[in-house]
């Protein structure tokens, strides 16, 4: 029944493209879904000062091209699990965050390069759990802002190479410096 149900959504995914062609021409509108990795570093303080700092998460997202340099998109970002083992509290620590942003992106002239620019809000949520002494869960929300490039491999399929900075501001963990590198698709 899976594998049924997986090739029913690549039919779709197809058939859907094979429309969109002559769609998206006419109309600036334009959606797309990513997937990126993500390598990011904390600046963490206060009681989880000794935390790792360095995690590698994955994020997905859904976007729509609103206009012809201009998109908005959804994401989702999880870190995977970090220990800190020779420090005086063992501590263990991961993230996740979702929200919204906005890019903008310049072409440079017709190599298939794109510069982009990002600003955007974002929802963080960080665990942590300590040796012994219990845990402390935060949310806080954040902003976002990032530079980076695009190369468009056809109409459809693009990668972006991006750095990005999130003031998150709380005592625990006051912002986070990224750098993502994905794939996307556009129908």
């Amino acid at each position: 029944m899976k594998k049924i149900c997986l090739l029913a959504t690549l039919v779709s995914v197809f058939a859907l493209n094979a429309n969109a062609a002559d769609w998206h021409k006419d109309n600036m509108v334009r959606p797309y879904i990513g997937a990126d990795y993500v390598y990011s570093h904390a600046k963490q303080g206060s009681r989880v000062k000794h935390a790792k700092k360095e995690y590698s998460s994955w994020k997905v997202n859904l976007g729509m091209d609103i206009a012809k340099y201009t998109s908005i998109e959804a994401f989702f970002q999880q870190s995977g699990e970090r220990k800190s083992h020779h420090t005086p509290d063992k501590i263990k620590s991961e993230y996740y965050a979702w929200g919204l942003d906005m890019y903008g992106k310049m072409p440079i002239m017709c190599s298939g390069f794109n510069f982009l620019g990002s600003l955007g809000l974002a929802d963080y949520n960080i665990k942590y759990k300590f040796d012994h002494k219990g845990s402390l869960d935060k949310q806080r929300v954040g902003y976002r802002a990032g530079i980076g490039f695009s190369y468009d491999f056809t109409e459809n399929v693009a990668m972006r190479v991006m750095g990005r900075y999130s003031y998150i501001g709380a005592k625990n963990l006051n912002h986070i410096m990224e750098m993502t590198a994905g794939l996307s698709y556009a129908f």
